[in-house]
């Protein structure tokens, strides 16, 4: 790509940064989101052939009682009862629903060949953390104790979390540990904002990134955290955990174009000192949410493919 003065960006993500410069800007929330669901429909496709996509929802009782929306893919030929990827979508803890994480969601599902749940988890500035995280945990919770009835084999739980979402897959990660259940076989994060400290290499050389400001991250974070920085709270910001030992096998993927870069392999590097198993890929000369981005070229669709077969070795072998 030869429009950006400031990155060698990889031609694969010329779709890409047109979606996101489409996307509305301002503070005003409904706005923003409905902005980000429209970005999400400008890079979706049909469903393949045989996908059944089906929307639910379940009812969380106790202090804070509320219903989560979940939608659930399953692909032809998945097993019965199946493996399952639980998705955690992006959108820095404000936007993001079951809509823009779509085209994500059910590429996993057609890739993998297991039914993926996407769950829909309670935004910021409303719903500060930890809303989003417990949204999750009771989700995973949900799905565990449901695995008859959802055709899902229970022994044989995934997460995959991509920006927020990677947050939010890895702090589930450490709150299924810490709380002894559910038990989880695998995480796949990408591009993940894992602290709210900026002061990484990364947030300086690529601040300015067309896919991601530090800018916009630093806001994202003041709301997520409802102002309260800096956190402690390992389920927030998962780097500052005291121990990461006892986490499953994990696919760290980072794109080298984006200010979160460090967090993806910082998280990696503490993953293995804890003596678990990790794989990292970096996406060359890729921006923050080139998994979007399989369907325009084949560097970014072998990206995709990556984490898609950790995945399916982690799950159906």
């Amino acid at each position: 790509m030869q429009n950006d003065p400031l990155f060698d960006i990889h031609g694969d993500m010329a779709e890409l940064v047109a979606a996101k410069r489409a996307v509305p800007q301002g503070t005003d929330a409904d706005t923003l989101r409905a902005g980000w669901n429209q970005y999400g429909a400008r890079l979706r496709r049909p469903y393949p052939d045989g996908m059944v996509v089906e929307d639910t929802a379940f009812d969380v009782a106790g202090a804070t009682p509320r219903k989560i929306a979940l939608r659930i893919y399953r692909p032809r030929n998945a097993p019965q009862p199946s493996p399952c990827v639980l998705y955690l979508h992006g959108g820095g803890f404000v936007k993001g629903s079951l809509e823009s994480g779509d085209a994500i969601a059910w590429g996993i599902a057609e890739q993998v060949g297991v039914v993926v749940v996407s769950i829909d988890y309670r935004l910021a500035p409303e719903h500060p953390y930890p809303a989003a995280v417990e949204d999750c945990y009771a989700a995973a919770k949900y799905i565990a104790g449901h695995g008859s009835a959802l055709g899902v084999d229970v022994t044989r739980l995934a997460v995959w979390g991509d920006s927020a979402g990677g947050n939010l897959a890895a702090a589930l990660c450490l709150m299924a540990r810490d709380r002894g259940e559910p038990r989880i076989v695998a995480q796949a994060i990408h591009y993940p904002c894992l602290t709210d400290d900026l002061s990484s290499n990364t947030y300086r050389d690529y601040a300015l990134s067309p896919g991601l400001t530090a800018a916009s991250m630093d806001r994202n974070w003041d709301l997520y955290l409802g102002g309260k920085r800096p956190s402690h709270e390992a389920y927030a910001a998962p780097l500052k955990a005291p121990d990461l030992s006892g986490l499953p096998p994990a696919h760290i993927h980072v794109a080298e174009i984006d200010p979160l870069a460090d967090d993806g392999r910082d998280y990696a590097r503490r993953l293995e000192r804890a003596g678990c198993s990790v794989e990292l890929r970096v996406a060359e000369r890729m921006i923050h949410g080139f998994l979007r981005a399989r369907f325009t070229g084949s560097a970014a669709a072998a990206e995709f493919a990556r984490p898609c077969a950790f995945l399916r070795a982690a799950l159906l072998n």
